[in-house]
């Protein structure tokens, strides 16, 4: 971060590329970072970037859970169709 000038506040600095990758890393952890992540979504972090960057990734792993639960849903509802229509 050496063209970063000196004058930027600390809630505002940008984040290296190290550092998304440590951050993404940390909240892969399955419970740890999971409540990491609700924390800093929720004000926890003091960088700005630090905060959106856990916001949306809090954004994708909802979205992931509801497109995970609706494809267990209609692959649950395929299965009892195939067995009900596999009697006749």
């Amino acid at each position: 971060m050496a063209n970063i000038p000196e004058n930027i506040p600390e809630e505002y600095r940008p984040i290296s590329m190290w550092g998304y990758f440590g951050y993404q890393l940390l909240f892969s952890i399955p419970i740890v970072g999971f409540i990491l992540l609700i924390v800093f979504s929720f004000g926890g972090a003091k960088n700005m970037n630090v905060r959106n960057f856990a916001r949306s990734y809090f954004c994708w792993l909802i979205i992931a859970v509801i497109v995970a639960i609706v494809l267990i849903i209609v692959s649950v509802f395929g299965i009892f169709a195939g067995t009900a229509y596999s009697a006749y």
